[in-house]
C-alpha cells in the first residue's frame, strides 16, 4: 500500500515573496541617482542624475526607490545609485560618472567629490570642477589620494593628513597646488536647500522734482523733523549747499 500524504491546514496567510527588510542607510549617508531613468523614448523621467533617493526596498541587485524631488518610484539596478557619505565621499562610482555629476549646471567652480580609486584599491581620487571651457577633460581635474600604512592620507608626500576630513578642510582653505580651492561638495538635488535669494531692497520713489517750485529755505533747512515731507532729501540739500559754497561768486538764483 502506498502512503497517503497528510495535509496540514493553517489560518496563516502565505506570502509568495516576503519583502526583504530594508537596511537603514547611516544618518551621515544618502543614496544618489547616477542616471536619468528611464533613459529611452519619450517616457517621463522618474529619477534624474545627481538626485537624492529614498530606498523603499532592496533585494541586493535591484531596489525600489522614490525620488525626493518628484515623488515618483522606480525599480532600478543597484548600480544605478551610489552611496554618499559626509556629502562628498562617493562609493562605487567611476571617473567618468564623477565628471558627469560635477558637470551638472548647479555646481560652481571648486565643487568636488572624493571617490574610491578605480586602479588602486587602497587609494582614493579627488575630483574637482574648474570651469575653464566646455570640455570634460579640461573642466574636471583628478588627484590621487594615497594612504600611508598608519592610515594618514596625502596628495603630495610633503603634506599628509590624519583623515580625509582633514584633507578636505585644508584644501577648502587653500588650493595649495590644486587647480583651485575646494568650495563645496558636489550638488545633490533634493538634499541641498535652495539657495536663498537676496532680499529685494525696497525702493521709495519720490515724485519728480520741479526745481521752479523749490525755494531756498527748502534747500538750506538745517534739520528735518519726523513730519517733514520735503521733496528734497537731506543728502541732496547738503550736496547742493556744498556746490553753492564752491561757486559762491557765480550768479545763481534759487528763489522763485
Amino acid at each position: 500500500m502506498g502512503m497517503c500524504p497528510i495535509r496540514c491546514q493553517s489560518n496563516l496567510a502565505m506570502l509568495e515573496n516576503p519583502p526583504e527588510p530594508v537596511t537603514p542607510v547611516p544618518q551621515d549617508s544618502v543614496i544618489v541617482s547616477l542616471y536619468n531613468y528611464p533613459s529611452y523614448g519619450r517616457t517621463e523621467l522618474t529619477m534624474c542624475i545627481g538626485e537624492l533617493l529614498t530606498i523603499l526596498s532592496d533585494d541586493g541587485d535591484f531596489m525600489i526607490v522614490r525620488s525626493t524631488s518628484t515623488g515618483r518610484e522606480s525599480y532600478v539596478p543597484t548600480n544605478y545609485t551610489a552611496k554618499v557619505t559626509h556629502r562628498w565621499l562617493f562609493t562605487g562610482i567611476s571617473r567618468y560618472k564623477a565628471m558627469e555629476l560635477l558637470m551638472q549646471p548647479s555646481n560652481p567652480n571648486g565643487a568636488f567629490l572624493i571617490r574610491e580609486s578605480e586602479t588602486n584599491r587602497d587609494c582614493y581620487s579627488l575630483s574637482v570642477l574648474r570651469r575653464t571651457n566646455p570640455s570634460y577633460m579640461d573642466s574636471v581635474k583628478h588627484y590621487r589620494v594615497s594612504q600611508l600604512e598608519n592610515g594618514w592620507v596625502y596628495i603630495t608626500p610633503g603634506l599628509t593628513f590624519p583623515s580625509l576630513h582633514h584633507l578636505v578642510e585644508h584644501y577648502s582653505e587653500s588650493a595649495h597646488g590644486l587647480c583651485c580651492r575646494l568650495t563645496e561638495p558636489c550638488y545633490i538635488q533634493g538634499f541641498n536647500n535652495p539657495r536663498e535669494a537676496a532680499p529685494i531692497p525696497t525702493t521709495v520713489r519720490r515724485p519728480t522734482l520741479n526745481w521752479k517750485d523749490i525755494s531756498r529755505s527748502a534747500i538750506f533747512r538745517k534739520k528735518r523733523t519726523e513730519s517733514d515731507n520735503s521733496l528734497v532729501s537731506e543728502g541732496l540739500r547738503e550736496a547742493i549747499a556744498s556746490y553753492l559754497q564752491m561757486t559762491e561768486g557765480d550768479n545763481h538764483s534759487w528763489d522763485t
